[in-house]
């Protein structure tokens, strides 16, 4: 079934196919040119119910096929590396093998004893890293089997995030579900916060105004700035550049105050709602805004030079933490992090809802897929992300804030996609007979990407480790959900 973000369709009119056309549509399409967007799980009659979201980013369409299974299927991960996750976590949930599956780990769970991997050799040896670490960072276990200073491979393990999101999301009442959505990763509220109100609002037929869409585009470039402002000013901390961490810090500080005045709060919680926003933009902080976004421009060309010229900071980034496209496109890699290796992948883009299809921003790419590569993408889309808001900002149009939405249409399924700031966010959500929420999955862009951490590591020195996990920046709260 073809759809196009966001999209509700009636449950009986996907295509159920048998698991062995399922699984051949799936790799068919993957081999196209295809990305697997979604694949998960919900018990139906004692059955495992498989979905699959394939995007089609040259089109900017999607394809949704489910299938039944029980016990056991053939997986997909040896012929499509990009399911690897995705099956581990059907696995985890439901119980039930993706037989083939060469690394068919927990990705949540922390089953004892963990069967980690092993390297054996002469002069090899581990350096175990976390789960507490030093600082305020979030839990997460990083295992390195090292010859000497040499990384040969790091194992990542996560969950211990874990609070249950995607069930919490499915028993609350409507009230306490935007707020969920908002703390699934708390430095993306916006992007989540979206992609929630957009699966929702399809649900529900609700059409929100063009002032609301402005305005939503608005708080989601602000938040995309602040993190990519605080990112570039972390990267030059963690090569002793310290100019940067302080220019790049007060930048983030007045990103971060702008969503304040805009939503009330600095992280821009309680701002959307289904069926638009609660907040307007008066005519005086319009202007307002417009001056200090103008201000920002130039001190983010300045900063941002600063950085990129000095010829220390450059000899660290260039070179360091290599992800080729290759293995971008294999594992399926979204977000700067994607771009930075060449692979051409933005939602606003590519399957554009919102503010997007009218405003149209260009996709920023390098392609070395290093340290340098990564941060590259962040300053170049900040640039962009200050044009956006500067030309929404003269042009704010008319309309209701807030538009009534129906209840939730009952068995339907519907889907949303929003650029955050680390890459693509998905949402699906599935309505029982009564028009209640049975089954809602999230796919945060950091379950995609963490494997691309310990790509990049891989044959790299175990100092260079801090500096690579800064220029992917992931979040494991998204992650474990």
């Amino acid at each position: 079934m073809i759809l196009k973000n966001p999209q509700a369709v009636d449950e009986a009119a996907l295509p159920v196919l048998p698991i062995q056309e399922f699984r051949s549509t799936v790799l068919r399409a993957v081999l196209e040119g295809a990305r697997l967007s979604a694949f998960f799980g919900r018990f139906i009659n004692g059955k495992v119910k498989l979905y699959a979201l394939l995007a089609h980013d040259e089109t900017g369409e999607c394809t949704a096929i489910a299938t039944i299974v029980q016990d056991a299927y053939p997986s997909l991960t040896p012929e499509c590396p990009q399911a690897q996750g995705f099956e581990r976590e059907v696995a985890e949930q439901f119980a039930i093998r993706a037989e083939g599956h060469p690394w068919l780990k927990p990705v949540r769970s922390h089953r004892s004893p963990y069967p980690f991997f092993q390297v054996t050799g002469e002069e090899t040896h581990e350096v175990a890293v976390g789960p507490v670490h030093a600082g305020i960072i979030e839990p997460g276990h990083f295992r390195f089997h090292c010859q000497g200073e040499r990384i040969l491979h790091l194992e990542i393990q996560l969950g211990y995030q874990h609070r249950g999101v995607e069930q919490l999301l499915a028993g609350s009442p409507a009230k306490r579900m935007p707020i969920l959505a908002e703390s699934i990763a708390g430095d993306t509220v916006i992007g989540h916060g979206l992609a929630f109100c957009e699966a929702m609002e399809t649900l529900g037929g609700c059409q929100i105004s063009p002032r609301a869409q402005a305005l939503r585009g608005v708080a989601l470039e602000l938040e995309r700035l602040a993190n990519h402002a605080g990112d570039l000013g972390a990267l030059g901390t963690d090569v002793g550049f310290l100019p940067a961490a302080a220019y790049f810090g007060r930048l983030r500080g007045e990103f971060l105050n702008l969503l304040m005045e805009l939503t009330g709060s600095r992280y821009g919680r309680s701002f959307l709602r289904p069926g638009g926003v609660s907040y307007d933009l008066s005519e005086t902080q319009r202007t307002d805004f417009e001056q200090r976004l103008a201000r920002a421009q130039k001190e983010l060309q300045t900063f941002a030079r600063m950085l990129f010229d000095t010829p220390s900071v450059i000899d660290r980034f260039e070179g360091t933490g290599i992800v080729t496209r290759q293995v971008s496109e294999a594992l399926g890699f979204v977000g700067s992090v994607a771009r930075a290796c060449g692979s051409h992948r933005d939602v606003r883009h590519d399957h554009p809802s919102g503010i997007y299809q009218f405003s149209h921003l260009p996709m920023m790419t390098a392609d070395t897929g290093d340290v340098h590569a990564r941060a590259l993408v962040r300053w170049l889309e900040a640039e962009r992300s200050l044009v956006f808001l500067r030309e929404q900002l003269t042009s704010l149009p008319e309309g209701e804030l807030h538009m009534p939405c129906s209840p939730m249409m009952p068995n339907r399924v519907a889907f949303s996609m929003v650029e955050g700031w680390r890459g693509e966010i998905v949402h699906v959500a599935i309505t029982d007979a009564q028009g209640s929420i049975a089954r809602y999955k999230v796919i945060d862009p950091s379950f995609h990407n963490w494997m691309g951490l310990a790509m990049a590591v891989r044959n790299g020195e175990i100092s260079d480790f801090p500096l690579c996990n800064k220029s992917f920046n992931l979040s494991y709260a998204g992650h474990d959900l």
